[in-house]
């Protein structure tokens, strides 16, 4: 199975035709998709201007679309191996759990779903890297109230039959990426658990 490299080389590949290059494009999600595959998709051709479904277009725009893919791949696994290293270093001091934000960490490891958005029209219109990096100056500052990656202040609960399926747990009311518990307090998980509470109760 051909890793992200390989795959990033046959995208730059001028002797490829166009539709090999994008397929290509399309099977570098499947090793990294920060919003998960359909939402980095769509991100990527709504930034790059060009369509889902498109087989002969510009190589150029899939060429810039990799860029950003790369870019943001570079930015989160550099945050990867740093926070490894300070996990060894704590545990070596006798600090071994970290709960949930180690759990988040397991599960999102390698960059898949690191800001997963269930609907996969709607997400952050930024540069995937400076969403992530975002994303990784809140996981390093600690909880906050709004959301780490627009500010936005409306933190939703999606749960079971939600749009967010298989994604439980807070997410952003803006720009639809789902929150990571670790960086909101245990207020604003409250609110955010409270207010679908309300919305079942005034739908039943």
């Amino acid at each position: 199975m051909a890793g992200f490299r390989s795959l990033a080389r046959q995208v730059r590949d001028p002797g490829c035709d166009t539709a090999l290059r994008r397929y290509s494009l399309r099977k570098c999600l499947e090793r990294f998709a920060p919003y998960g595959h359909r939402a980095t998709w769509d991100h990527l051709c709504s930034r790059h201007r060009f369509g889902p479904e498109d087989r002969e277009l510009d190589p150029g725009r899939l060429i810039a679309a990799l860029d950003e893919l790369e870019e943001a791949r570079a930015v989160w696994l550099a945050y990867e191996e740093e926070f490894a290293a300070r996990r060894r270093r704590e545990k070596h001091e006798g600090l071994r759990g970290l709960g949930a934000l180690d759990d988040w960490h397991r599960r999102v490891w390698g960059g898949n779903g690191v800001v997963r958005c269930g609907d996969p029209a709607v997400h952050p219109s930024d540069p995937l890297p400076e969403v992530l990096r975002r994303l990784i100056k809140a996981l390093e500052s600690g909880p906050g109230e709004r959301c780490p990656v627009c500010s936005g202040p409306r933190i939703e609960w999606a749960g079971p039959g939600d749009t967010y399926e298989p994604w439980h747990g807070p997410v952003c009311g803006d720009c639809g990426v789902g929150v990571p518990r670790a960086v909101l307090t245990s207020g604003a998980l409250a609110r955010a658990r409270g207010e679908r509470s309300r919305s079942l109760a005034s739908a039943a």
